[in-house]
């Protein structure tokens, strides 16, 4: 994986780090860790500028977002009530959950957008209710922005702080996103199994 997007920075530069992070934040199995942490490593190499590098990035990621809030936002959640009242088990959630997270959302939302971007499991899809809640995309925007360029800071802090050493960037970064995987796998499988409905609590 590191290989490949070695190779797809070496090619596309700038354009090639914001294409990475538009993609990973579409299709979250690609580690924005690993892409900014390597573009961290080309600034202590002198072959890239931390400020377009990180500008790069973060409308990298604003745009890649942008595809599940306006996904969102076109859906609506109304539409997602037949299938949470099937298949709500399997989400360990029932619709009077989703209600309560929507007006949550419609209220505080800005403050859960910025926070997610600081977490490697859900960054992504708390777009999703954004859009659903119809956030202003100004506001959803700026947020999104916002929690992104600090995260990317530090990603990019980090890759320079590593200088050149591939394996360093892999054997620290990969396995603690795999860590956090397996965690909220497993929360999600516990949480599944021992889920109930409302009225047989």
């Amino acid at each position: 994986m590191t290989d490949i997007i070695v190779n797809f920075i070496a090619w596309g530069g700038y354009f090639g780090i914001f294409l990475l992070m538009a993609v990973e934040n579409i299709l979250p199995p690609i580690p924005s860790e690993v892409i900014m942490g390597l573009g961290g490593i080309a600034v202590a190499r002198g072959q890239m500028e931390i400020f377009p590098l990180i500008a790069a990035g973060t409308i990298g990621t604003v745009g890649g977002n942008f595809f599940w809030y306006e996904l969102g936002r076109r859906v609506g959640y109304k539409r997602f009530k037949p299938l949470v009242d099937r298949y709500g088990r399997w989400a360990a959630v029932e619709w009077a959950d989703v209600e309560h997270i929507h007006d949550f959302f419609r209220r505080r939302g800005q403050w859960v957008i910025f926070v997610f971007r600081f977490m490697p499991a859900f960054r992504t899809i708390i777009s999703l209710p954004a859009g659903m809640a119809h956030m202003p995309r100004w506001k959803f925007a700026v947020w999104t922005a916002g929690g992104s360029t600090i995260w990317n800071c530090v990603l990019v802090g980090a890759g320079y702080y590593l200088g050149s050493n591939f394996q360093q960037l892999d054997r620290y970064v990969g396995p603690a996103s795999i860590a956090v995987i397996v965690l909220m796998l497993g929360l999600y499988g516990w949480r599944v199994l021992t889920w109930k409905p409302r009225d047989q609590r």
